[in-house]
């Protein structure tokens, strides 16, 4: 027997065993490698799925913010409804007024035209009517629009019904006559001044 054959006999099958056994290693690896991907995967899907609950303190926390919120809410609301009322009781009376300005009109025009041709006594007591009624109207919030020639045009308060050239340099882009008086309500107009301006 050659020294060949004997190393033959006595390596190979120790040769062939280990490399059986290496296959038979790696295919055990194979197997088992998808099995532990997927518990893998199911242990960081129940980890990513499984959150802590929030602690007492932390719904303690919310639960105060979110009075506090609703609470401003409220005093918001209330605020804002008292705020309304006041304005409807102010300006509940608007149309009548705007009604009743027509008839201040008229006293004006009448007391002007007592004036001119006549009876002391006639225009004393137009006089006192008229102003009875003003009063109780500026008890009520009524107060007339103040303008004067040559005030600067305001269109806030004033209507500029016409424009004419300026008598004076001074009164370009001022108010020249005043046609109709303005009044507000509270602080609303509810009715602009009627005036000439000059150009």
């Amino acid at each position: 027997m050659s020294v060949n054959r004997i190393w033959q006999n006595l390596c190979e099958p120790r040769l062939i065993n280990s490399i059986i056994m290496s296959e038979n290693k790696e295919i055990l690896d194979d197997d088992l490698n998808p099995q532990e991907e997927i518990t893998q995967n199911i242990e960081e899907e129940t980890t990513e799925n499984v959150t802590t609950p929030p602690s007492s303190d932390d719904l303690l926390a919310d639960e105060k913010e979110r009075y506090i919120r609703l609470f401003a809410e409220f005093e918001n609301y209330k605020k804002r409804t008292s705020k309304e009322k006041m304005e409807f009781f102010q300006y509940a009376n608007q149309d009548m007024m705007i009604s009743m300005l027509g008839v201040l009109d008229d006293f004006e025009r009448a007391l002007k035209e007592i004036a001119k041709n006549g009876n002391e006594a006639d225009l004393q007591g137009v006089e006192l009517i008229y102003q009875k009624l003003k009063s109780k109207l500026t008890e009520k919030g009524l107060k007339p629009i103040e303008v004067n020639v040559g005030d600067t045009f305001n269109v806030d308060f004033h209507e500029a019904i016409t424009q004419i050239p300026a008598p004076t340099e001074e009164l370009k882009g001022k108010i020249v006559d005043v046609v109709e008086t303005g009044y507000q309500l509270h602080e609303r107009v509810i009715r602009f001044s009627k005036v000439v301006t000059g150009n």
